[in-house]
């Protein structure tokens, strides 16, 4: 053993001064054949080439051979805008195709994917030049070759320190997949949106108060093929449309005040239309002022606290999204899995009136495009809707093709968002309460339990910023129903325990978040009821204000 790897080190090094990989005549890396139908592409006309090429004839001397190889070609078109007070500050196109290439050496059950030995990314030409796209895949796959014969070097080290309860292998064995839509384009025109992001960034003439705001939009295509020596042969594309504004004040007091709205949509038809933009852009300024007047939080709180619809996704996203994923631990680990749900397979995660089930098949919810929909994910595999958590107990993990104990294959979850290693994802995850009831039935139950307790209000959140800070927090007075805005809180110890212990009650309303970061996904729920959570005031430092006024600003809006 020890002989091998100091031969992979030395050849490794020689190999930096060689030309790339040697190919060994006759020779056939996997049983079953590369796919031969390349659809007139002239894409996956290459990638069937250099990995048939490679399936056959790659090998380095007597090392070891690779037992499979896949290319993940990747074409992406970012366009981005952004104007202040009706004037354009950036207007940016990105167009790029990557190529991201692994090669695994072992088997199955153990492989060289670890280290430098989990694939290589390169930039790809963007024409379909054929030999000029075979030619980057050739040196992709010499790389990645290298890589994969150090990754089992240091592998096999890694494993002589470690003591491993179960064997898990390393890759998981899928049905080979062909699935071939048609590639997608940009459906608006840039130069209008241009337009509409002026108007909606002078929209906010109309409060000169703000120190700054804007409105700006970024829309993505996206385009990936994907082949592996297994046969499996993908093409498919996706478009996200995502279109925001946000304004940022201070109050007297000096405290920092940033609101934000936003769409994110898969469709043009579903951007909004101007009127609706106008709306939403007053809404949120007239919170300024509103939020400037509000009383700050003094006293801690400890008591029943009201999620909107909104904010409850806000809460499962941080607090459920990450832990749901079947990511496989680091070596020598007792979990399952990585994060808070790791060691909590088969017990109790939320409330028993809750289940969540992660469907990337349902494309439409509420007449709104889920953005977090596909037919099948970045390893090839057929996407598979998955109950992670059933009345409360977490009966599933979403996996991609790295085994975990008692999960030894794919459902369809692994996915990148641009050209990096996918790895289990959340797609459309979909929280559903079995005793759900309509929101004043909610509100009332918070003021009965705040009555119970002898408090003189409740909380109810509105709208969250980071790291689940209160944007929008409401006093609600026990004494006759009426709201008072306030500011300054955070909470205390919200956390995955208090998901489990605390939430008492669940709304039959629901909330769709698209999101386009990390990567398409959304997450659907229902406004949700805390019998105990903790509310503290903010100890974020406050900033002095300007030291002189900002030049005057018309109050009326441009061409108005």
């Amino acid at each position: 053993m020890n002989r091998f790897v100091s031969l992979c080190f030395i050849c490794c090094i020689l190999l930096a001064a060689l030309s790339p990989f040697c190919l060994a005549e006759g020779q056939s890396l996997a049983k079953i054949a590369v796919a031969s139908d390349d659809h007139n592409d002239p894409v996956l006309k290459a990638m069937l080439a250099e990995l048939k090429r490679s399936q056959e004839k790659l090998q380095l001397g007597h090392l070891q051979r690779p037992y499979y190889i896949d290319y993940q070609v990747t074409e992406v078109q970012d366009y981005t805008a952004d104007a202040t007070l009706g004037a354009l500050r950036q207007d940016s196109t990105s167009i790029g195709r990557f190529v991201r290439v692994v090669v695994r050496i072992g088997d199955y059950k153990q492989d060289s994917y670890y280290g430098e030995g989990v694939g290589t990314m390169e930039v790809m030409p963007i024409e379909n030049n054929y030999m000029a796209l075979r030619h980057q895949l050739w040196l992709a796959t010499d790389k990645a070759y290298k890589a994969a014969l150090n990754g089992l070097s240091e592998k096999q080290a890694a494993l002589k320190n470690v003591e491993t309860e179960t064997e898990v292998a390393d890759f998981a064995r899928e049905t080979p997949d062909q699935s071939i839509h048609n590639p997608v384009k940009l459906g608006v025109s840039l130069d209008a949106w241009k337009q509409k992001v002026r108007a909606a960034s002078d929209l906010f003439r109309r409060d000169p108060a703000l120190e700054s705001s804007s409105a700006l939009y970024s829309f993505r295509v996206l385009n990936r093929y994907f082949v592996n020596t297994e046969g499996t042969v993908t093409r498919n594309g996706k478009t996200v449309y995502s279109f925001a504004f946000v304004g940022r004040e201070q109050a007297d007091d000096g405290m920092r005040l940033e609101r934000s709205h936003g769409y994110v949509v898969t469709t043009p038809g579903e951007l909004p239309k101007p009127e609706e933009v106008e709306r939403d852009a007053r809404k949120l300024i007239r919170s300024f002022d509103a939020l400037k007047k509000a009383p700050l939080v003094e006293d801690d709180y400890n008591g029943p606290v009201l999620f909107s619809a909104d904010a409850a996704t806000a809460v499962f996203e941080r607090l459920v999204a990450p832990n749901v994923v079947g990511v496989r631990p680091e070596l020598g680990s007792s979990a399952r899995a990585r994060g808070e749900f790791g060691s909590s397979y088969k017990n109790r995660v939320l409330p028993r009136f809750l289940t969540v089930i992660d469907d990337p098949k349902t494309k439409f919810l509420g007449g709104l495009t889920l953005a977090g929909s596909y037919d099948v994910d970045d390893e090839g595999v057929p996407a598979q809707t998955v109950t992670v958590i059933d009345k409360g107990i977490l009966t599933n993990y979403l996996m991609g093709r790295q085994p975990i104990r008692d999960f030894p294959n794919s459902n369809g979850h692994g996915r990148t968002a641009l050209a990096g290693a996918p790895r289990a994802q959340i797609s459309n995850l979909i929280f559903r309460a079995s005793n759900g009831v309509p929101f004043e039935d909610l509100k009332k139950k918070l003021l009965e339990m705040c009555k119970d307790q002898g408090k003189p209000y409740g909380y109810y959140v509105e709208t969250t910023g980071p790291r689940l800070a209160p944007r929008l927090l409401w006093r609600v007075y026990v004494k006759d129903g009426h709201m008072e805005l306030v500011r300054g809180a955070v909470f205390n110890q919200l956390d995955t325990r208090a998901l489990r212990s605390d939430i008492v009650a669940a709304g039959n309303d629901q909330y769709v978040y698209n999101r386009s970061e990390p990567l398409p996904s959304a997450i659907v729920a229902p406004s949700i009821l805390f019998d105990e959570l903790e509310i503290q005031r903010s100890t974020r430092t406050r900033e002095k204000l300007p030291q002189y006024p900002a030049p005057p600003l018309s109050t009326v809006v441009a061409g108005k």
